[in-house]
């Protein structure tokens, strides 16, 4: 019997030696490290900022928040990160709309081609409606950030286009994995070339493509300028990207790392958003100091894309691509903006 209650004590002193043992376990034994991959390129500035900030959670965090980016398409395209995180491979990416519409099919609101006259329109409709489309991806399962600014794509061409007319019988590049984008493209009598980003530069050298639509900075980035002759002075489409995690993944943070995490990226993403403004109105002009000849259209070449673009809405509508409320909502705003700047 002694060695019974000899045996007990010595496992209750066990037991509570090791309890106290994990009381005092640094929080960094718990620390987490989130996969997060995108098709940005490191190096360019907007990867940079991103750098910095995921480099203040670790600190902020002491250690328990860490993030590991997987930047220039080293986890696929966006469609293949999206479907990593379904599996749990990765936890979340920076990326382009297009794969997340089955979260929340609004997203396209803005990617409307021809909706959009101005910057400043933009920042108007943006202001009103981007936490709505935060919100709706937070319904589909996704935690996201604030909406990053890609920018408004223009049509750059081997020929000049100032008219739909003008693009019948071209080989138009479209991101692949675009349903939406190829059937646009298909509006105007055009061939879609489906391809991924990395292979527009080859598909312009080889004759392949003979037009792409796509934000200046871009062009740039990609060298695209060096095998095109045009750009049509039109903004067809805006683009923007989102920074999304899995909603699980956030959940399972404490208050106090998501008031970090939160406020850190917010920061940061808004910057990004900011600078990627000015890197393409400065690239347009790169442009034309490279030599590429910017094509206006006339007022009835612009009657012509309007119809189009119509077009393109009503079929989007028409196939539930976008919603009735949202549209009305997001022509709403446009309009009560369009409203105040007139005289």
């Amino acid at each position: 019997m002694g060695t019974i209650i000899f045996n007990r004590s010595i496992l209750l002193a066990f037991l509570c030696l090791t309890l106290a043992g994990l009381a005092v376990v640094p929080e960094q034994a718990f620390a987490k490290t989130y996969k997060i991959a995108t098709g940005v390129p490191d190096g360019v500035g907007g990867m940079k900022r991103l750098r910095k900030a995921i480099a203040e959670i670790n600190t902020q965090t002491q250690g328990r928040v860490k993030f590991k980016l997987y930047p220039g398409g080293v986890q696929g395209d966006d469609f293949t990160v999206v479907r990593k995180m379904r599996i749990g491979q990765l936890h979340g990416g920076v990326m382009q709309v297009n794969p997340l519409i089955r979260f929340y099919t609004d997203l396209q609101i803005y990617n409307m081609p021809l909706q959009f006259q101005s910057y400043a329109e933009v920042d108007a409709v943006r202001k009103k409606m981007d936490q709505g489309i935060r919100l709706g991806l937070n319904k589909g399962g996704l935690h996201v950030f604030p909406l990053i600014e890609t920018g408004f794509a223009y049509l750059l061409s081997k020929k000049p286009v100032a008219n739909p007319k003008d693009l019948i019988n071209m080989k138009v590049w479209v991101p692949k994995g675009d349903p939406l984008g190829e059937r646009l493209v298909k509006m105007f009598d055009v061939s879609p070339v489906p391809l991924g980003i990395s292979d527009v530069l080859a598909g312009l050298q080889t004759g392949l493509l003979d037009a792409v639509a796509i934000p200046p900075s871009a062009a740039l980035a990609l060298q695209l300028h060096n095998h095109v002759q045009f750009v049509m002075d039109l903004p067809l489409i805006y683009i923007y990207t989102l920074m999304a995690i899995d909603e699980k993944v956030y959940a399972g943070l404490s208050d106090q790392d998501k008031l970090t995490i939160t406020g850190i990226l917010d920061n940061a993403l808004r910057d990004i958003d900011r600078v990627s403004r000015k890197d393409n109105l400065k690239s347009y002009e790169a442009l034309l100091n490279q030599g590429i000849s910017s094509v206006s259209p006339s007022d009835e070449d612009l009657v012509a894309w309007e119809l189009i673009a119509r077009d393109a809405v009503e079929s989007m509508l028409s196939t539930g691509e976008v919603s009735a409320a949202i549209l009305k909502e997001f022509e709403q705003n446009l309009m009560d903006f369009r409203s105040r700047r007139v005289p």
